[in-house]
């Protein structure tokens, strides 16, 4: 999520009681989770044994709950609860909204756009020419849907990401600060659930295909030209490359790379990062040729073992 105007660090300092190591004259330009951070942004740890990776990402402002070195270009601020920090900036500049009204006024329409009865919009979503929202489709705030995009009955596009701190009073919600952006040319099946990122977006790219009742979790990016069965479920910050077919019940675990051109078979689950332009299957998954022979083995598994008692 990027800030409408750059914030000095200085002033974050002050205002949340933050001592200062490093640059005390840079600048955030945005706000973001360790996985999806670019320069300018802040994020934050609160477990010593991440420092290093936080410190180490492209991240400029980085908030810890100890003091550790710095490395030229950075800053870090220093308070007893950076997760309480990182997550009141992001509900200041994205504040809860409560619907009273089916369209929010500040919703960018298309006039080309078809609109059907039950939908609803939240604020600041924009949507493109010659688009089809059908019937009880929620748009969530923020939301930006390209042009000739489908959406079928049912589907909710930019819910809360599924994303909780542990401690020692339960689970706490973060605040959804990212966006759900479906680019030009894709169609939603019905009932499908799409979730905003954390504090980045999630994107379903030009000219993909869903079926009803897939569901991509928050930060997830799938690629252009995509082909997704019915009940598939994405986790979070996941990517899957251009041009992918996941058959019906395909699962993808959270924060895993599926290569542009790969097929994955029906009920297989996909549990690391794998190489694009291959087909696989099973859970969890391997190339489709060699769970097949591991198949035909096991089928043979009985005479084979009669044969060696004999």
């Amino acid at each position: 999520m990027k800030f409408p105007q750059a914030i000095p660090v200085r002033e974050l300092a002050q205002r949340f009681d933050l001592s200062i190591i490093g640059d005390a004259d840079l600048v955030a330009t945005g706000i973001n989770e360790i996985r999806k951070v670019e320069a300018g942004d802040i994020t934050f740890s609160d477990v010593k044994k991440y420092f290093k990776k936080s410190i180490q990402s492209a991240a400029t402002v980085i908030l810890l709950n100890e003091p550790a070195e710095c490395p030229p270009g950075k800053v870090l601020l220093i308070g007893d609860d950076p997760f309480a920090v990182y997550n009141q900036l992001i509900l200041e500049h994205r504040p809860l909204h409560y619907k009273s009204e089916a369209i929010h006024k500040s919703a960018l329409i298309h006039p080309s756009a078809i609109i059907e009865p039950g939908v609803v919009i939240g604020p600041h979503v924009r949507i493109g020419q010659y688009s089809h929202i059908m019937a009880n489709v929620v748009i969530e705030e923020y939301s930006i849907i390209g042009d000739h995009v489908t959406i079928q009955p049912g589907s909710i596009i930019g819910s809360d990401a599924f994303y909780y701190k542990r401690g020692a009073e339960g689970h706490q919600k973060w605040r959804s600060g990212g966006r759900g952006i479906i680019e030009d040319r894709v169609e939603i099946g019905a009932l499908n659930t799409i979730n905003k990122g954390v504090s980045g977006d999630t994107v379903i790219g030009e000219g993909s295909k869903f079926d009803c009742q897939v569901h991509i979790g928050h930060g997830a990016v799938i690629g252009k030209h995509c082909l997704i069965a019915a009940q598939v479920a994405v986790g979070g910050k996941s990517i899957i490359g251009d041009r992918c077919v996941l058959y019906g019940q395909v699962g993808v675990v959270h924060t895993i790379t599926i290569g542009p051109d790969t097929t994955v078979l029906a009920k297989s689950c996909v549990t690391r990062s794998i190489e694009g332009g291959k087909t696989y299957n099973g859970t969890p998954v391997v190339e489709a040729t060699l769970r097949n022979r591991q198949i035909l083995a096991l089928r043979k598994l009985p005479e084979l073992l009669r044969r060696w008692k004999g």
